[in-house]
């Protein structure tokens, strides 16, 4: 099914959250918290801080494994990623990426995932099961959010400064097409049933 490219408006956020995917998990909040390089892990039964982990430098970004034990942390001044354990709330490895990471995805499979580097204009691609990068693409300028197709088969990558998407084909480590959308894109997000990718841009036509 031919994909589309829906366009919105939205202004950038400084503060990420996601949810654990196990159902064990499913009741933690996961908050990057910028100028305090930690996470906090929040009960949303309760609405309380769980706990507080440490992590890199200016956190950013953050993703988890569709089996929920593991969660990904972009540090955009460390240019690391940290790997988080959510059985013990604390961080198992930091991977060196690219230059000021942000946007992060993980893979359906959970075998995969993927960051984009926004100072180096590549996306990291990252192999869980050995935490390790094993091939960086190189996509637009100043790549921001990164999202994962259901079937885990296409990554779609925003760039900042070119106004375009990068298409990337899992497994070719390349990309396969670039898409023209609005001014500044951001997030990034693609339907459940995989037919439509959602774009936001963060400045109008008229740069309003």
């Amino acid at each position: 099914m031919k994909l589309r490219i829906c366009r919105l408006f939205a202004i950038a956020a400084l503060v990420f959250c996601c949810f654990a995917g196990a159902q064990a998990l499913a009741q933690n909040a996961y908050i990057t918290n910028l100028d305090a390089n930690t996470v906090s892990v929040i009960d949303t039964t309760s609405n309380t801080v769980a706990a507080t982990i440490p992590v890199g430098s200016a956190p950013w970004g953050v993703a988890v494994s569709p089996d929920g034990s593991t969660v990904y942390v972009t540090n955009f001044h460390g240019n690391t990623v940290s790997v988080i354990a959510t059985a013990s709330n604390t961080v198992t490895a930091t991977i060196p990426v690219g230059s000021i990471p942000l946007g992060v995805a993980a893979t359906p499979d959970g075998s995969t995932v993927y960051v984009a580097n926004q100072g180096a204009n590549t996306v990291s691609v990252i192999a869980t099961a050995s935490n390790t990068v094993t091939a960086k693409i190189p996509v637009g300028i100043f790549p921001y959010g990164v999202a994962v197709t259901p079937d885990g088969s296409r990554v779609y990558v925003t760039n900042f400064f070119d106004n375009t998407v990068s298409v990337i084909a899992r497994g070719q480590d390349g990309v396969t097409a670039v898409i023209p959308v609005g001014n500044e894109p951001i997030g990034v997000a693609v339907s459940p049933d995989g037919s439509t990718v959602y774009v936001a841009n963060s400045l109008t036509s008229t740069g309003q």
